[in-house]
């Protein structure tokens, strides 16, 4: 029994429903050696903004119960360093490239996207509007539906390639968010980004992470994330991409049967490169099981 994992969000067709989260990939060259990145549904990148950044200061990951804290900062090379640097390297392989872009001000994110543009290797642009580790932009753009719109419109009028908004999940509605990206044109969300987080040493006294506080990623949010999704997907009729504490197919079934077409494969890079190809191929494996024939047949289909 043969079964169609193919997506498709805007123009940008996957061969199957899992790409990786921005942040845990790097941009590509990382993983080579230990994914073959053509399997991938996508490739999503580590953030870009439209110059080169450092990032925070170090610690700035603490392994805690059931997850991670991160405070990394968004460092990276920039679009240009992108482009010199990456764009070469991603454009021999047959997988779409989904670009994680944030800017400091509204006008970092239409600069990034001019800047990226012009690259056929870029297939659709993430916007980050909710990490919850730069004192600017990020997430103060994504708790507020004003705002959040504003960016997301900017980045609508500088491309016609698929824009998919990253959502904030310490919002009080997600589903307000989910109706505002859908209303300013985005072709699909992500849900969701790390949460904010905090631990500290009872012997030091201080925080964990140089930056005092992060993002929580790993097992420990999956359950919130199911839920975010969920909302949303009640909400909007955009193709939703679910993260959080995915590390077997298991888990990625769960997001779909919630309502996301796609999933994105994070944390659990750093433990077992081989993960996000696991999940695909235990994707497939269930479907064949249940009888079905495409993986859209499961998509929001939870009896709730």
């Amino acid at each position: 029994m043969s079964v169609d994992l193919s997506i498709k969000i805007g123009s940008m067709e996957m061969k199957n429903p899992v790409t990786v989260a921005s942040g845990t990939f790097g941009y590509g060259p990382e993983y080579a050696d230990l994914v073959d990145l053509n399997r991938l549904g996508a490739i999503t990148v580590k953030g870009i903004g439209p110059d080169k950044t450092l990032g925070n200061p170090t610690p700035r990951t603490f392994e805690t119960r059931g997850g991670m804290l991160n405070a990394i900062g968004l460092p990276g090379p920039g679009a240009q360093g992108f482009i010199s640097n990456y764009v070469p390297f991603l454009s021999q392989y047959d997988v779409p490239v989904i670009v994680n872009i944030w800017g400091k001000s509204m006008e970092d994110y239409g600069t990034v996207v001019e800047m990226l543009d012009g690259e056929d290797t870029v297939s659709a642009y993430e916007i980050n509007l909710s990490c919850p580790n730069v004192k600017e932009g990020g997430s103060a753009f994504g708790t507020d539906t004003d705002s959040f719109s504003r960016v997301v419109e900017l980045v609508r009028e500088k491309t016609q390639k698929p824009i998919i908004p990253k959502l904030a999940p310490n919002v009080s509605d997600i589903g307000a968010f989910a109706k505002a990206a859908e209303e300013v044109g985005a072709d699909a969300i992500s849900i969701m980004n790390s949460y904010p987080a905090m631990a500290i040493n009872i012997e030091t006294l201080e925080p964990e992470l140089a930056n005092r506080t992060g993002g929580l990623s790993g097992p420990a949010i999956k359950p919130i994330a199911i839920k975010l999704v969920w909302d949303a997907a009640k909400a909007t009729t955009l193709p939703i991409i679910g993260m959080g504490g995915i590390y077997e197919p298991a888990d990625a079934i769960e997001f779909m049967l919630a309502g996301a077409t796609a999933v994105a494969v994070g944390t659990a890079n750093f433990t077992d490169p081989s993960t996000a190809i696991c999940v695909i191929d235990g994707i497939e494996d269930y479907l064949k099981q249940k009888g079905h024939h495409s993986a859209a047949d499961i998509v929001g289909t939870v009896k709730a």
